[in-house]
């Protein structure tokens, strides 16, 4: 058995191996993305691209301040808060005392690091005086460049809060030496409008993420969807008996095994089926020559026979007509099933054959009334068609014909030509519906012979139908009856 061919490559390694790539893809950009805003200081958020903004802005700010008088500062602080949307705030501390800025009581944390914890400010520490060069007998070492202004971060509870201290120098008019100054900024998100950090980069990785994170699983969802659409539309078709059905076995994963166990069931099934069938076409016509004998024998006893053995003689006669007409239909059964497959298509004008329909079998006192739409022409066999609706006329009229008239019509549904019998009989159980065209099926199970035929009629109908490229189906009317539709595609207009 080679149904199930080993695929090197399992379906379960390739969602784990792009799941995988997708996280380790995330990772990288993330990280990049952090390194590029944060860096990894210990006042993380300082770092970077935060850091570079904090310094430009407090470089601007400082020079304003060294062009203006300390009454003016209030003036530029609130310009640059209105720059930030007032979500930062600037504050100015000299000397232990606050500048400028809306007047604020500072927590003890950041008064900590300002060096003023009661209010007095810590003592300058003087730089030491500058030497000319290293002692003599030591190396010369470069110190690490520092950072231009130093600075830090504190979070504050009730209210939660961000505080950033930025030290600097301002250099007033007509002073010989600059101020040290603390410029603190403060706001009540970690954003600070857009200076501590930075959100528009965070959701540009974020759409170009999920914009990778989508064209990297795209290709895997719908080539599963595509063979899952393919391998459901096949069974369907397996289970209506088109046995011709093949899909895609050509996927090196668990989907193309299971395809190649579908081609191969549906070839098995084709061979077991097409087998049955000419099994049942050879039994009939095997059957047909001594039932023929049996029945010229049949003939002859009965113009020998008496009064008394007469009547046993027509009795068997009449089974013997009984079995001549199942080995009938056996034989039109097989020869439409096996036959389909060289069957021409053309033209056929759907009044006509109607009408021969209609003349064949009406028989009796029931009304058949008919409704062909003008130009009604369906591509079918002739014959094929009008057995098919010989049999629904049939079948129609044995189970429904005293309950009112059988009406045929034919309409255009765009492409198709569709063709339905209906009557006004009782129907049939909505869970009977799609068996009543497999073969040998009756509805009574008891298989009366008063009660209706062998269960082969709809089976030919469905086979002649498909024969013809179409379909036929059943459905109960309301609030009785049955109609039955042939769908047959419209033959072009010349």
């Amino acid at each position: 058995m080679n149904d199930l061919r080993p695929r090197p490559f399992p379906l379960y390694a390739k969602i784990l191996l792009l799941f995988a790539l997708n996280v380790a893809l995330l990772g990288l950009a993330l990280g990049l993305l952090v390194r590029a805003q944060f860096g990894l200081g210990r006042d993380w958020p300082l770092s970077s691209g935060a850091n570079n903004r904090i310094d430009s802005t407090c470089d601007l700010i400082l020079g304003e301040l060294n062009s203006k008088e300390p009454g003016q500062w209030d003036e530029v602080l609130r310009r640059f808060d209105a720059s930030y949307q007032n979500r930062a705030q600037f504050l100015v501390f000299a000397e232990g005392a606050q500048k400028g800025g809306p007047a604020v009581d500072l927590p003890p944390e950041v008064r900590q690091r300002l060096g003023d914890r009661r209010g007095p400010p810590l003592p300058r520490r003087e730089p030491p005086p500058p030497m000319d060069g290293p002692p003599p007998g030591l190396p010369r070492i470069p110190f690490p460049p520092r950072d231009p202004r130093p600075k830090t971060m504190v979070h504050t509870g009730d209210p939660s809060r961000y505080w950033v201290v930025v030290r600097g120098a301002v250099l007033r008019p007509h002073e010989d030496h600059p101020q040290p100054v603390a410029l603190v900024v403060m706001s009540d998100s970690l954003s600070g409008g857009g200076l501590f950090f930075d959100l528009k980069p965070w959701l540009i990785i974020g759409a170009g993420s999920l914009l990778l994170s989508a064209l990297l699983w795209l290709p895997l969802a719908l080539g599963i969807n595509r063979s899952i659409s393919q391998m459901t539309r096949a069974t369907a078709q397996l289970a209506e008996g088109r046995f011709d059905v093949r899909v895609n076995e050509r996927r090196r994963d668990e989907l193309g095994a299971l395809g190649h166990a579908i081609n191969q069931m549906a070839s098995r099934l084709a061979g077991l089926v097409g087998g049955q069938k000419r099994f049942l076409g050879d039994v009939a016509h095997e059957l047909c020559s001594p039932l023929a004998k049996l029945r010229v024998a049949l003939g002859i006893l009965e113009q020998q026979a008496g009064g008394e053995q007469r009547a046993y003689v027509a009795q068997a006669d009449e089974q013997a007509e009984r079995m001549a007409a199942l080995v009938n239909e056996l034989l039109s059964f097989s020869k439409t099933a096996l036959g389909a497959s060289q069957v021409k298509l053309r033209p056929v004008a759907v009044a006509e054959v109607v009408a021969e329909a209609v003349r064949r079998e009406q028989k009796g006192e029931t009304p058949i009334r008919t409704a062909i739409a003008p130009g009604c022409l369906a591509l079918a066999e002739p014959e094929l068609l009008t057995r098919a609706l010989g049999n629904l006329l049939r079948n129609a009229i044995t189970y429904a014909g005293a309950a009112g008239p059988i009406e045929v019509a034919a309409t255009m549904d765009g492409d198709h030509v569709l063709i339905s019998v209906d009557d006004a009989g009782p129907g049939a159980p909505e869970a009977e519906l799609e068996k009543i065209f497999d073969p040998f099926y009756r509805l009574d199970p008891s298989r009366n012979r008063a009660t209706g035929g062998v269960g082969l009629g709809l089976a030919i109908v469905k086979t002649c139908v498909e024969a013809c490229g179409g379909t036929v189906q059943c459905r109960n009317r309301a609030p009785t009856g049955l109609q039955a539709t042939i769908r047959l595609a419209a033959a072009p207009r010349q």
